[in-house]
Parts: C-alpha cells; structure tokens; sequence
C-alpha cells in the first residue's frame, strides 16, 4: 500500500506528517489498537509488519460463558497482515467510535504517529489535503474490504442480510453539491429482474437508489474474471449468491470512483426500482474541478466504506458489542456498532435532503 500514499499525496502533504507526527519503533507483539477501544492517533507503518484480528468465541456457548466469567482471553483470528505504507486508526475520521479490529506487531516495526485531533484541523483547514487524504483512505479501505470477504471465505457470509439505509454521502455534502447532482443526474426507471451492475463489468454511472429493493450477489463460477465478462456479454446466465439487500438511500457503483478497479459484486432490482444516475464522465470531471466537493465526496464514500466493513464483521459474530433487536441499550455500555455524535446529526440531515431529493424528483 505505501504506492496509495505516495501517488495521492504530494510532497507538502507528506512533510506536514512527518513534521506533525513522531516516528517510534514497536516491539513484536505491542498492540497498537485495541479491539473495542478508541484510537487517539493514526498510525502510518513504514516499516515492519502488523497483524489485523478479529475476536471469534469459540462454537459451545457453555465454554463462551465460562471463559468470560473468568476473565479468559477470547480466542481471536487473523484477518489481514500490514506492510509498509499501510493507514491504521481512520476510524475516528470516519465518524465510526470504536474498531471491531485489533492491530499488533508481527516484528519490530516502525511506525508515524499522528494526533487524532491535530489531523482533524487539518482536514479542516486544507481542503487540498483532505480531498488527496480521503481518497487514499478510501482506496485502503476498499482493498481491505474485498480483501475480507477473501479471507473470510464468501460461504461464510450470511445470506441475503439487508444493509442499513446509508446516507452517509448525502449528510457530507452540502445543498449546492446535491443541486449539481439533481441537475446532472437522471431518474431511471429498473424493471424487476434487471442487472444494474455486473461484476467485473464496466460502470458508467454512480447510482442513488430512490425507490425499490436490489440485491447484492457474489459470482460463484470458477472461470476466471475474463471468461465470465464475456459470458455475461454474450448473455449467458452466470449463477450467483446475494448477500445483502440495497434499499432506498443506498449508493452504489462507487468503486470506479475511488481507485478504477471494476466492480466485485452484481446489483440487480429484486422489484421495479428508481434511481438517481449521475454520469461517470460528469462527476469524475467535477471530482477533478471542484476540490471542495471532492474532499466531501471522498470523505463520504470512505465513512461508507468503513461502515461497510465494520458491518461484515458483525454480519459475522465476531465479539463484538452489537445492539440487538428486543434487547434494551444499556447508557453505560459503548456498542461496536454505534456512530458517533457528529455522524448521526449528519444521518439525520442526510434523511431530510433525501426526502427533499425525492419530493423534487417526484418519485411516487
């Protein structure tokens, strides 16, 4: 990962890290972040390697329930390994309040520190900055998400999980950004049973998705990527699996938009569904334009992101303090899946802009 660095950000923004952060050395086996616990610093790895895990109770509830009374470590399993140029700790820049993650040293390794709060004036301050910073954020994440579902076997992923109501994007943006995107963007009219996104094809738009039900899928076929393109051309049937549900607030096709990389999933209407499609070629254009729309755009996409692979972990069971529904929230207890102040204002507005798109657009 250290080429994600240096290729989205420039010189200046790299001697800004250096002269605001602190270079240390760790220890095999120091833990950097703790799973469960916020963290106070982002964590640039220069060198070394470190282990990224996730906690995994064991299968027999009578030993799970024995093991916490007596305070018994949970066993843990590996998700990812980290080498040089690797970005650990954004979560707090992404509005998320706890990592569902430990990350530790496999051997020494040498690290740059930075502040949490002094990097957040800065993406405050250098819209420049937090639109080259963003992006780079988001392309990790990108990378480790689809890196997780390959370590964690697709068969373990639950079948058909219905996602949150996202609106992370709209509640980053400001009105005059969802203006342009209204006046760009066209409705669109999918009929049931219509692939919107193919994996492994070509995206020519990013989608909000107004109204209707789509499903995410996984292609199971083992013909390598090029084989199934042109299968998927030529219109033969390629089976897949869904593993989530899309409803309305929901964005997809953002993957071009952060690093190029073709899609790894399909979206298809499950119902007649309507979205609001805005141009690859208009929005990567006013991404290049209009650095302050770019700095809230990639900051929105890797809030989504985060939110989105924090979410497969829990979609997994793995240890994780997660409300669930008929349980009562207990005040004193921070759960693994809980947004933050500053993210839930954001959701809030988000929800207002979207009926207001919507009223506009006059989606029945």
């Amino acid at each position: 990962m250290t080429e994600v660095l240096l290729k989205e950000l420039t010189t200046t923004d790299i001697e800004w890290m250096i002269a605001t952060g602190y270079q240390r050395e760790i220890a095999a086996g120091t833990i950097l972040i703790q799973e469960k616990k916020a963290a106070d610093a982002l964590h640039i790895l220069l060198d070394g390697i470190l282990t990224v895990t996730v906690s995994q109770p064991g299968n027999n509830p009578l030993l799970r329930a024995f093991a916490a009374i007596e305070g018994d470590e949970i066993s843990s399993r590996e998700i990812a390994r980290l080498s040089s140029g690797e970005v650990v700790g954004e979560l707090p820049l992404v509005g998320a309040s706890l990592t569902a993650t430990t990350v530790k040293a496999v051997e020494k390794s040498l690290v740059i520190s930075i502040p949490q709060q002094e990097l957040a004036t800065k993406l405050q301050q250098d819209v420049g900055f937090a639109s080259r910073f963003y992006r780079a954020i988001a392309i990790m994440l990108s990378d480790r998400l689809q890196s997780s579902i390959n370590q964690l076997s697709r068969s373990n992923l639950v079948q058909g999980q219905a996602l949150r109501n996202v609106l992370f994007v709209l509640g980053e943006l400001h009105d005059s950004d969802i203006d342009w995107m209204m006046a760009c963007g066209k409705q669109q009219k999918i009929p049931d049973n219509t692939v919107l996104i193919r994996e492994r094809g070509p995206v020519d738009a990013l989608y909000i998705l107004l109204d209707g039900i789509m499903s995410l899928s996984i292609v199971e076929d083992e013909r390598n990527p090029l084989a199934r393109a042109f299968a998927a051309i030529e219109g033969s049937e390629i089976s897949g699996r869904e593993i989530a549900r899309l409803s309305k607030g929901e964005i997809i096709g953002e993957t071009p938009f952060i690093d190029g990389r073709l899609p790894s999933v399909t979206v298809k209407a499950i119902e007649e569904s309507t979205v609001l499609s805005i141009s690859r070629q208009q929005l990567a254009a006013k991404l290049q334009q209009d650095v302050g729309f770019a700095s809230r755009f990639y900051r929105a996409i890797a809030t989504l992101l985060s939110h989105r692979l924090q979410g497969m972990l829990s979609q997994l069971g793995y240890g994780r303090r997660v409300y669930s529904k008929g349980l009562p929230l207990d005040d004193n207890v921070e759960y693994g899946d809980e947004l933050n102040e500053s993210v839930l204002d954001g959701v809030a507005l988000a929800g207002r802009r979207f009926n207001w798109m919507v009223g506009r657009l006059s989606v029945s």
